[in-house]
């Protein structure tokens, strides 16, 4: 006879001694408890499971949205309540320090020369983009404001841009013009300024995200701008499916279809490429996107790049990157990356959209 049924039938034993119909000895507590435990013991192995499985895998999706950065934000993620005040502190965090059209924010006052002083969220961002830049032959570069400045959103000041002034801004382009020292970002010329536009939405995601992983949630996807990070599952207990969008000159976005769409989890993705806002020269399309180190526009075929990285801030930057470098370029620097993935849409020799995958 086991202990358990041995206990179980001393108890029944002094329960029905008919002297003492009514007492209850101060012994059989230990004894109710034992029993109680073993049989909630003997209810899980046979379950397969534990008391808690069930109660984390009823916890409710929350959803939150809004406007950050310019754009959009979409926020779903599975916890008991709602941290959408937690959630937007986190990002305008991040528009306090890296955010140009902020007057207050850290990167206004260094690009107005007001202010030397960083904080830790500058300081990250500005280490990433260094590195990104030397391993990306400088088409990638945060000094690009003074360019993108003069030709202006879309292009639209491409008529007053000459040679003389592009020439005449791009001594103040180029990370080596810029540096840390302690916590004061240092400039070779007062005229040197940062734009962060290409890299900050992706580590806004990323605060967002390390948010939501120090409460311990497991399941989640945020998006800003359409750069996104996921982990886990979806409300449907799949991976993430999330769209990439083909590119379409159409300005209206009428017909705008998506050209894949990829099923992910525990990683992030960010896509460069204005879809819809080409310019044309000549029979071909090219994006509006300025290289650093020309001044100009690119002049190669890549209408959109898509990476897929541990990071968010990591895939944003290498993303827009690939847009500057074309093709070849962007292969030669991804064979150095097997921990990148890809996503290339282009134009091939013919003008019609092709794909090239990297690691996918």
């Amino acid at each position: 006879m086991s202990m358990l049924s041995k206990l179980n039938k001393e108890l029944n034993r002094q329960l029905d001694q008919p002297a003492e119909p009514h007492r209850f000895r101060w012994w059989h507590i230990p004894l109710l408890l034992l029993l109680i435990a073993g049989t909630v013991y003997v209810v899980m192995q046979n379950k397969g499971g534990k008391p808690s499985d069930e109660k984390t895998n009823a916890v409710a999706y929350q959803k939150c949205e809004g406007a950050i950065f310019g754009t959009f934000y979409h926020i779903t993620y599975q916890y008991p309540t709602d941290l959408k005040d937690s959630i937007e502190d986190a990002m305008h965090s991040v528009d306090n320090s890296l955010s140009p059209f902020n007057p207050n924010s850290t990167i206004s006052h260094i690009n107005n020369n007001t202010s030397s002083a960083t904080d830790s969220a500058f300081v990250t961002v500005f280490t990433m983009a260094k590195q990104i830049s030397a391993d990306t032959y400088g088409a990638f570069d945060i000094t690009v404001a003074p360019l993108v400045n003069a030709w202006g959103f879309g292009f639209k000041n491409k008529e007053n841009v000459t040679d003389q002034l592009v020439d005449s801004l791009l001594q103040y382009v180029g990370m080596e013009k810029v540096w840390l020292s302690d916590t004061l970002l240092c400039k070779a010329d007062t005229a040197v300024m940062l734009d962060c536009s290409a890299i900050a939405k992706g580590f806004g995601v990323d605060m967002v995200a390390e948010l939501l992983e120090a409460k311990h949630i497991g399941n989640y996807m945020v998006e800003i701008g359409g750069e996104v990070r996921v982990k886990g599952k979806n409300p449907k207990g799949e991976s993430w499916n999330i769209g990439i969008i083909k590119p379409d000159p159409d300005p209206t976005g009428q017909n705008q279809e998506i050209e894949e769409v990829l099923s992910i989890t525990d990683i992030s993705m960010a896509t460069s490429g204005n879809y819809r806002n080409f310019y044309v020269e000549g029979d071909r399309r090219y994006a509006h996107t300025i290289d650093p180190r020309t001044g100009r526009p690119v002049q190669h075929n890549i209408l959109s790049a898509t990476v897929l990285a541990p990071n968010c801030a990591t895939a944003d930057a290498y993303a827009t990157a690939f847009m500057v470098l074309g093709l070849d370029d962007t292969q030669h620097v991804l064979s150095h990356h097997p921990e990148l993935k890809a996503y290339i849409i282009y134009a091939d020799s013919t003008g019609q959209n092709a794909v090239w995958r990297h690691n996918m």
